[in-house]
């Protein structure tokens, strides 16, 4: 780097702090933090000759790799706004993403960490970007996972999402678990390089490919999502693998089913378990838990401030995104914003129930299907379960539950294991009426559960 750095500046000190040490893993390849520097270098001289000027509106495809990263860091240091998309995309959710984003150039990481651009034949002119490029910032374009509907595209200041980075932090080595399209994924990201520590980057998120990425590493923070981390109970793929490097797993994107925290807690009796807890729309707040084995959390910290209204969290932060680029604004007049989860209080604790969206009303009765999912995991033969609402003349909607098993079992015969369970603890309106056996898979990409 030639010094010259303003966005990024507390990085590059790290950087260069820290040049020998190792920074990033990426096919198994150990690059250094001088490594970083040259390559972040490299492409800001490429995107000058690219002819991509401070606000230009640039996607970057890519999953979490060296190259990636360095790209990505250079376009925050030349002012750009950037829009991190996976490679995975159809031709199809492409192009609409480019169109809401006002995409005009556009780059692409392949699996060989080889990247390439085009320049698309579109002048971005929200005002959102006109903001920015006014700042004189960069700017970051997040989409929603647009289960109910259309993705929406929130808009950032990156300068307001890097400040928190500048708080050091211990040195942990992390793996990069949650995906590159994803605050969560970039949170970790920037969490890591910003206490010069070492990243992993994994293209493979399979329980053995992560158990044996923690053991070859020792790896020493796992982020991950609850569904994941069911998956790694239930493929034992633990019992493998030296894990004991591992510190500290975090969890979040999702409700998590008690049964699975007390299970993981079980398996991982001295590995710190942390909720978290963030949105696209505002960053990654600070979490406490009461304890690992609680679901109760204390969520907020600098920059950031809580309410309940009807039930309902609302933040009101610093980091906030601008707006979205195909959406009202879901700020109230105050500054607050509504994000439908639903929630329990107990003092400065919360216990984050679920989606309002996700809520089975039967007969007037709410159910939330994290509840009904985390009892169904309880019993014998369960290796997944989703929960979800069906349409009902009489009750208004009826609890149906998919069920992955372990072995092959009668359809009949465990539907009256299931409500004979959930009998002995759960309220007779959020009992399955319906169970289903399915073999199809049950979560997403992010390893989020997929009701249907």
């Amino acid at each position: 780097m030639d010094g010259t750095s303003m966005h990024i500046a507390f990085l590059t000190d790290i950087f260069r702090s820290v040049a020998d040490k190792e920074a990033v893993v990426g096919r198994d390849d150990v690059r250094s933090y001088g490594w970083l520097l040259d390559r972040m270098s490299f492409w800001e001289d490429e995107l000058q000759a690219d002819g991509i000027v401070p606000g230009a509106v640039v996607a970057l495809e890519a999953d979490f790799s060296p190259e990636a990263i360095a790209l990505f860091l250079a376009l925050i240091e030349r002012s750009c706004i950037i829009v991190p998309l996976l490679t995975t995309l159809t031709e199809r959710d492409r192009e609409k993403k480019y169109d809401i984003a006002e995409v005009e150039f556009a780059y692409s990481v392949d699996e060989d960490d080889a990247a390439r651009g085009r320049r698309l034949d579109r002048h971005a002119t929200h005002e959102f970007f006109k903001l920015l490029r006014e700042r004189k910032h960069p700017g970051l374009v997040l989409f929603t996972s647009g289960t109910s509907g259309e993705p929406k595209a929130a808009v950032h200041d990156f300068l307001g999402l890097l400040e928190k980075f500048k708080q050091r932090r211990p040195s942990l080595r992390t793996l990069n678990f949650l995906l590159f399209d994803h605050w969560g994924g970039l949170n970790t990201l920037l969490h890591t390089l910003s206490n010069g520590s070492l990243v992993i980057t994994l293209r493979d998120r399979s329980p053995d490919a992560i158990c044996a990425a923690i053991c070859k590493y020792r790896i020493q923070i796992l982020p991950a999502s609850p569904t994941f981390l069911n998956l790694l109970l239930i493929s034992e793929a633990y019992k493998r693998y030296d894990l004991s490097s591992l510190q500290i797993i975090s969890y979040g994107t999702e409700p998590m089913p008690m049964s699975t925290l007390k299970r993981t807690k079980a398996i991982f009796p001295l590995v710190q378990l942390r909720q978290t807890y963030g949105l696209i729309e505002l960053g990654v707040l600070r979490a406490k838990s009461k304890s690992d084995d609680s679901l109760w959390v204390k969520v907020g910290g600098e920059g950031y401030q809580t309410r309940v209204v009807d039930g309902v969290l609302q933040i009101k932060a610093t980091s906030a995104m601008l707006g979205y680029l195909n959406a009202s604004s879901p700020f109230t007049a105050d500054g607050w914003f509504n994000t439908n989860d639903a929630v329990l209080e107990d003092g400065e604790y919360l216990k984050i129930l679920g989606r309002k969206s996700e809520i089975i009303n039967v007969g007037g009765e709410k159910v939330y299907p994290a509840e009904v999912e985390s009892r169904i995991l309880e019993m014998e033969n369960i290796a997944d379960v989703s929960v979800y609402g069906e349409e009902n003349p009489i009750m208004g909607k009826i609890v149906c539950a998919n069920v992955t098993l372990v072995h092959d079992e009668d359809r009949k015969e465990l539907t009256h294991r299931v409500k004979r369970f959930c009998r002995q603890s759960l309220q007779e309106f959020k009992i399955p009426v319906k169970v289903k056996i399915v073999s199809e898979i049950q979560h997403g990409a992010r390893f989020k559960k997929v009701r249907r």
